[in-house]
């Protein structure tokens, strides 16, 4: 699959303001606003935020993208999950802040917010970690309710290390080998959906379940793979709530200038439970029979 760079260092690889030179100069993540994370194989720091294939939208690649315009997306679970407005703090700041404050609030932990928590493992494994937690508190300084929050993109396939070395060069954008990693949609992102919804549902102060965000291209091959959205019967929060929040990127021309980073927009919001993803996972569809028998048979040129 042929592709180009899309997003580099925060800004469109077609964008030739000052700031963007600026930024694939430093190596600068806007969104952490420090050193870009992302890195090739030999650790040299590789700034791509999306690729786009040659025969569909760009799509986010690196899960730090998402947290545009100061973390939104965990602003936006919050809102959907407890009630709007209530002030983002560090977890270990919260307790703190909401007792001088007289004010309810939500402790974040995650990387570089309140730092991960620290779970027992199982099997010697952080098989039921989440990226981040979103955790209620009450103006008193209680505990009230939590929700988890996984955050994933999409991995790549061949590479883009020519349309890298390109535009950090001479800024020109050339074609790449780089394709999506679509087969880890039912791999790894789904199972580990399943498995943590499960997980979290026996905790009683997580009352409103998992939240899953992701680009809006990875929920469509999500629910593609479960069958359509049509098959994922909508519920209201409760402990076993599988809650989708899908971005993409704004299209709107006002967001589309030099100079500036694109905005990201919501584009699906749908709650099922993760029983209803479980039944539609295993509920694969199987081709007619003999298949194999048939394609022997054409390959003796029977």
């Amino acid at each position: 699959m042929a592709s180009i760079i899309w997003d580099f260092f925060g800004y469109r690889s077609d964008d030739q303001s000052e700031l963007a030179a600026t930024a694939i100069k430093n190596e600068f993540c806007p969104y952490i606003e420090t050193t870009c994370e992302k890195t090739f194989n030999d650790r040299t720091i590789a700034g791509v935020c999306s690729v786009k294939p040659m025969t569909s939208g760009p799509v986010i690649c690196c899960p730090i993208r998402l947290y545009a315009d100061g973390y939104k997306v965990l602003r936006d679970v919050s809102d959907f999950a407890f009630m709007p407005d209530l002030p983002l703090v560090p977890g270990k700041e919260a307790l703190v802040y909401a007792k001088q404050h007289m004010t309810e609030c939500v402790a974040v932990f995650g990387q570089r917010w309140g730092g991960e928590l620290r779970l027992p493992q199982k099997d010697g494994r952080r098989s039921y970690f989440v990226d981040w937690i979103l955790a209620r508190i009450s103006r008193q300084g209680e505990l009230v309710e939590f929700v988890a929050v996984e955050v994933q993109t999409i991995d790549t396939t061949g590479t883009y290390r020519n349309g890298y070395e390109a535009l950090k060069t001479s800024h020109t954008i050339e074609k790449t080998t780089a394709g999506l990693n679509w087969e880890n949609v039912s791999k790894r992102i789904l199972p580990q959906l399943i498995y943590k919804g499960q997980v979290l549902q026996r905790e009683a102060l997580c009352k409103k379940g998992l939240f899953f965000i992701c680009p809006a291209p990875v929920f469509e091959r999500v629910t593609d793979r479960l069958g359509g959205q049509q098959g994922l019967s909508r519920y209201p929060l409760q402990p076993a709530s599988l809650t989708f929040l899908a971005y993409d990127y704004s299209n709107k021309t006002d967001d589309l200038v030099e100079g500036r980073s694109v905005a990201l927009r919501q584009m699906a919001s749908h709650s099922t439970t993760v029983y209803k993803v479980q039944e539609a996972f295993n509920n694969v569809t199987l081709p007619q029979e003999n298949v194999y028998q048939q394609a022997i048979l054409k390959a003796l040129g029977c």
